[in-house]
């Protein structure tokens, strides 16, 4: 019975920890597009990125390998445009910097509440939107990055 107490009262700390913003982590101060490229993606299995295959010494690049979105009509700024209006329409995302060819966001999980770095930027010599999205802290996402960003992927492509 003492094992069951601990685990509920562990459960409590962790939850209530969350709650106060300790698993948030902190933003990077090399967000951003340099030299036409965004922040390489971890070296841990917990980011994805559109520009992982310029990073070929990188030890995760195939977990972290995930296709840019096209731009609609050929048009930077009306696919800009599109991004934004669905980040902006989903639950826990946070605009932090929206510019006509790049948006960073962070994105905050529910429960737990971590934040993800997720950033867009138009790359106006492949005609694409290079992507990144990155937990903050750990190094495992589970999926999450990928799925997050397969999701934006969808909802973009219906539009």
């Amino acid at each position: 019975m003492f094992i069951i107490y601990l685990i509920v009262i562990l459960l409590a700390v962790v939850l209530l920890a969350a709650q106060f913003g300790l698993f948030s982590g902190n933003r990077s101060n090399n967000i951003g597009v340099t030299s036409e490229r965004l922040k390489p993606p971890s070296k841990n299995r917990n980011s994805v990125s559109s520009q992982a295959y310029l990073h070929t010494d990188h030890v995760q690049m195939q977990y972290a390998s995930i296709e840019p979105l096209p731009f609609k009509n050929n048009s930077a700024a009306n696919s800009m445009q599109v991004l934004l209006a669905i980040l902006k329409s989903m639950p826990g995302m946070t605009i932090v910097d929206a510019k006509p060819d790049y948006i960073y966001a962070e994105s905050l999980t529910k429960v737990l509440r971590f934040v993800d770095d997720v950033e867009f930027w138009a790359n106006p010599a492949k005609n694409v939107i290079d992507v990144r999205s990155a937990s903050r802290l750990g190094r495992e996402d589970f999926g999450v990055n990928r799925a997050r960003v397969e999701e934006i992927r969808s909802a973009y492509l219906a539009n």
